[in-house]
């Protein structure tokens, strides 16, 4: 079974046992939460399309922990003018889990 779940406001496809990395929450590493903006539930032929959300379906997640991302460095250089900016951002993200998709 598989759904397509809105998290943080990002659209997720997911499945129990799969594994993502979000932006941070704010739950500590262990805590399952719930998630009831479901837009689509499915499982093979047999899938059910929200209007906006399905009715009664909700995805459990467990947070696995909470960690940086890569930097990402962004440089800017205008020619000729002696003008050179170089600075770096680390996103804080966040694993989950998938336990149940209900």
């Amino acid at each position: 079974m598989f759904a397509v779940v809105d998290i943080k406001g990002h659209q997720y496809r997911v499945q129990k046992g799969s594994k993502l990395s979000v932006e941070k929450m704010e739950e500590e590493e262990g805590k399952v939460v719930a998630f009831k903006k479901v837009f689509l539930i499915g499982e093979k032929s047999d899938v059910k399309i929200g209007e906006p959300y399905v009715a009664g379906a909700q995805v459990e997640v467990k947070v696995v922990k909470q960690y940086k991302g890569e930097k990402v460095r962004v440089f800017k250089k205008k020619a000729k003018k002696r003008f050179m900016v170089n600075k770096g951002h680390r996103q804080n993200l966040t694993e989950i889990e998938v336990v149940s998709v209900k």
